[in-house]
């Protein structure tokens, strides 16, 4: 039985396909069309989904979708006759629930197929429930509680419940407007961050400042006292003076495929906290102490909920998803501020992520089929062969020897990981371009930029020759798994970058360009039998320099990590990057790597 998934009319468009409960493949549709967080229908994802695994959309039996217009139908209207929010709001939400209920005729356009190539039955999931599905049913548990923290969909902003066997029962929803994820995004945007997106800015930001806005936070966000419930039966409520969202409308465009968001907050917030930094003014002392505040706010209400489900379930098994499973600060002090002994978060927690919901909702849940798939390896993406690199070298081999670059082929695995890993511990930028693409936001070594964690002066370096961002943002550590108790304060795996954990203090000297100012660390820790050449390459430099640890960022230069061989080559090309590590192929300028011994 074939199930494609899709996240579809949202940020981070995605689709996925299941066979037989397997994940055969998942991509977000930005990979393909070079535009960040994509929004629309998922037609290239799609078409790669099937073309990985063998068929056609005629082959597919069920259509999943993470949205459910219907939804929470009573919620929405009471509201609606309530709050009176615009026409122009109300017209526009009725436009993108028809574009999802009508998801059939979209992708017979989308497609360009005949509408009778579709025979597959069609499934609208409500948004939170795909998104619990898609940590659940995919994780190591075979029971779990299961928590959603998000903006919102659905009108719901928050969703708990438990999971057992193939099976979800939700227990509590959050609806809108009260939304950590909406909380969050405001004082994102209040900061001057106005992308789509930009939260894990004010994540790195926060670091550099000191909570003093507290008083002022805990006036903004209500939490509920001890496990009381509120006026509006929540854990928490937000106190709507200082937002707009309720009102006005969460305004959500796209120019071509780019999603953006209109302003959330109130002026009321402005007058309570001062002035709005301006997109790309000045980030000062104030600034950095409302991000921190904001972090440590989330954090209190983010335990809050976390340790009254516990409360409730008595469940030591914790599987978390929605946007703000993104949070890697708080993921990493789960285990500190709550008594959770085991965390499961997919790569994809965001809404990206709801087409594997959707997809494995419709085969476990609904359908009764049992589990039989963890996601434990993330290279879900389009691969490519050393045929498919050599013929696009070949086809711009006159614009390489231009550019003075030489190019050698190396098939010992071994030899490949030692002499990129010698290029690395001379403090050069090796692009590293391997296998199958990752699923998620994260690179994890696949389509990942790698230096040397040593030099302190490596993130300066990186910035001005490659990522041009902003220099309060950490860079992160890959870690053979087998050492992360000897460098990191938690000895607890995360192949997915999900979490930051204190680096040990001893450490940190040793590893200064994937330490933050906090003395913390964005980890990934790799196994052999996840990804083979790339835990040879950690080791290979370990030899060299008794570091088990790599620095790894995102193969990009401010748009979508790389998905294809071509996109690499011009990544690298336009940069100031030293070596280029396609599959077998090694690319370097200047100096011909065959002389390296």
């Amino acid at each position: 039985m074939i199930i494609l998934g899709l996240n579809a009319y949202h940020g981070d468009s995605s689709a996925c396909i299941v066979v037989d409960g397997k994940l055969i493949a998942a991509v977000e549709e930005e990979r393909f069309t070079r535009v960040k967080h994509w929004a629309g229908l998922p037609v290239q994802a799609i078409h790669y989904c099937l073309k990985e695994t063998g068929v056609g959309i005629e082959d597919v039996d069920h259509i999943a979708i993470n949205r459910n217009p219907k939804a929470n139908f009573l919620k929405k209207a009471l509201f609606a006759f309530s709050k009176r929010p615009s026409l122009d709001v109300v017209a526009g939400r009725l436009r993108n629930a028809a574009r999802v209920n009508d998801v059939r005729e979209e992708l017979v356009q989308g497609l360009r197929i005949n509408g009778s190539g579709i025979r597959a039955k069609i499934h609208n999931v409500e948004h939170h429930i795909a998104h619990l599905a898609s940590s659940f049913l995919v994780s190591p548990f075979e029971e779990a509680v299961v928590v959603s923290v998000d903006g919102f969909g659905d009108f719901v902003g928050s969703m708990w419940g438990m999971g057992e066997g193939n099976s979800l029962k939700v227990r509590d929803r959050i609806f809108f407007p009260h939304s950590l994820g909406l909380f969050y995004l405001a004082f994102t945007q209040y900061l001057g961050f106005m992308k789509y997106g930009d939260e894990y800015k004010v994540m790195g930001l926060a670091a550099y400042g000191e909570p003093e806005f507290m008083k002022d936070m805990k006036e903004i966000v209500r939490l509920a006292n001890g496990h009381a419930s509120l006026k509006n039966g929540n854990m928490f409520e937000l106190n709507l003076d200082y937002f707009i969202h309720h009102s006005d409308g969460v305004t959500m465009t796209w120019n071509d495929g780019e999603p953006k968001m209109g302003p959330v907050f109130s002026e009321k917030l402005v007058k309570f906290l001062g002035p709005v930094r301006k997109k790309d003014g000045e980030i000062n002392k104030r600034h950095k102490n409302i991000a921190a505040s904001l972090q440590r706010m989330y954090e209190e209400a983010f335990f809050h909920i976390l340790n009254h489900v516990y409360k409730e379930t008595g469940c030591p098994n914790l599987a978390l998803s929605g946007g703000c499973a993104m949070n890697s600060l708080a993921n990493g002090k789960i285990f500190q501020h709550t008594p959770f002994q085991e965390v499961f978060i997919q790569p994809a927690a965001g809404d990206a992520g709801g087409a594997i919901g959707a997809a494995f909702y419709i085969w476990n849940h609904i359908l009764g089929k049992p589990r039989s798939f963890v996601l434990e390896k993330p290279y879900l993406g389009p691969g490519f062969s050393d045929k498919e690199i050599a013929e696009e070298l070949g086809a711009r081999s006159k614009e390489l020897e231009a550019e003075n670059c030489h190019i050698e082929k190396i098939n010992d695995e071994v030899e490949l990981c030692r002499r990129t890993a010698e290029y690395i511990a001379e403090g050069k930028v090796v692009g590293w371009f391997q296998g199958r693409m990752e699923w998620g936001a994260r690179a994890l070594g696949n389509r990942s930029i790698v230096c040397d964690p040593r030099r302190r002066d490596m993130k300066d370096i990186l910035n001005l020759k490659i990522k041009r961002r902003e220099s309060f943002r950490p860079f992160a550590p890959s870690i053979q798994l087998e050492y992360t108790g000897e460098y990191f304060e938690t000895d607890y795996p995360d192949p997915f970058m999900l979490k930051v954990y204190k680096i040990r203090p001893e450490k940190r000297d040793a590893i200064p360009a994937v330490t933050h100012v906090d003395g913390s660390g964005r980890l990934q820790t790799v196994r052999s039998e996840d990804n083979p050449r790339y835990w040879q390459l950690i080791e290979e430099f370990r030899k060299i320099s008794g570091v088990p640890v790599l620095l790894n960022t995102s193969f990009n230069e401010n748009e979508p990590i790389v998905c294809k061989p071509e996109e690499a080559l011009n990544c690298f090309l336009r940069t100031k990057m030293d070596l280029l590590v396609l599959g077998n192929f090694c690319i370097t300028r200047q100096e011909d790597f065959r002389n390296k011994n």
